[in-house]
């Protein structure tokens, strides 16, 4: 663990409430740091092959009712898609590695809330999320400067970053829950499979909730993903499915539920190791 929160157990140093919520912000950016490839250069090399598979190869034969490339329309879900899993990984992997280790009972005994542990995992996976989302913007900046010959404008850059940022929460704070709760490895890894993955494919990533049966249409608005995807599309290139203003309702709602969700699981998760 991080120096501080070892002289904070080990050899009982009072410290103040900050230094320790710093002190755990920064043993998990440096845990994740670390293995700079594994976190950043792979979804950097994941995005590659996606706009070259699915924006070049097949977007010029795919037709979209908004008055955008396929490729562009591509751009900010693989963004959302990149900060999403990192997000959750981040937080999840930490808890999960920590049961292996026996560090993670060390959370009961350092000067912090649980309010105070939580957001420092949560804003440590949003930071490795944003990084991610940055690489995929730039990489689909380049994609479409090559492509149709011009650069993609930011159109609302305050929504952009709003719909990232409650994303990463969200999904940093939910990696928090389902580690907490999950017995094996095997069970974390099958929801993320099972129900991440899913959410995040039919939010939206690669279709037009529009070109959808309007049976299909109506199940997908019970889907949180397709507001956040729609949320930092709109704020990348003006538009969306769904207007704005339920996408940020809906999102800051699942917020909430995560939040409190990520505070039971501190409060009365399996800390012990396997």
């Amino acid at each position: 663990m991080n120096d501080a929160l070892k002289h904070s157990t080990d050899l009982n140093v009072q410290l103040r409430p900050w230094d320790s919520f710093m002190a755990l912000y920064q043993r998990e950016m440096a845990r994740f740091m670390k293995v700079i490839f594994q976190t950043v250069f792979t979804p950097l090399i994941n995005s590659v092959l996606y706009l070259m598979i699915f924006g070049v190869s097949l977007g010029k034969s795919i037709t979209l009712d908004h008055p955008v490339s396929y490729l562009a329309f591509l751009i900010p879900g693989l963004m959302m898609m990149g900060v999403l899993n990192n997000a959750f990984q981040n937080s999840s992997s930490s808890i999960i590695s920590g049961k292996f280790s026996g560090d993670l009972e060390d959370l009961k005994v350092v000067p912090l809330t649980s309010t105070m542990i939580l957001w420092a995992m949560s804003i440590a996976g949003l930071t490795r999320g944003l990084m991610v989302g940055l690489v995929t913007l730039f990489v689909g900046e380049a994609f479409s400067y090559v492509v149709d010959g011009q650069l993609i404008a930011i159109a609302q850059p305050l929504w952009l970053l709003l719909f990232l940022v409650i994303g990463g929460l969200m999904f940093s704070m939910l990696g928090v829950v389902v580690a907490f709760f999950a017995r094996t490895m095997d069970q974390l890894s099958a929801v993320s499979s099972f129900v991440l993955v899913p959410l995040i494919y039919l939010g939206g990533v690669f279709f037009s909730m529009n070109g959808l049966h309007p049976f299909w249409r109506t199940v997908s608005r019970f889907n949180p993903v397709l507001y956040l995807i729609n949320g930092v599309r709109y704020g990348l290139l003006g538009i969306a499915d769904v207007n704005i203003w339920t996408a940020s309702v809906v999102s800051v709602v699942f917020l909430g539920v995560f939040y409190i969700l990520g505070l039971r699981a501190l409060k009365v998760g399996d800390y012990q190791r396997w």
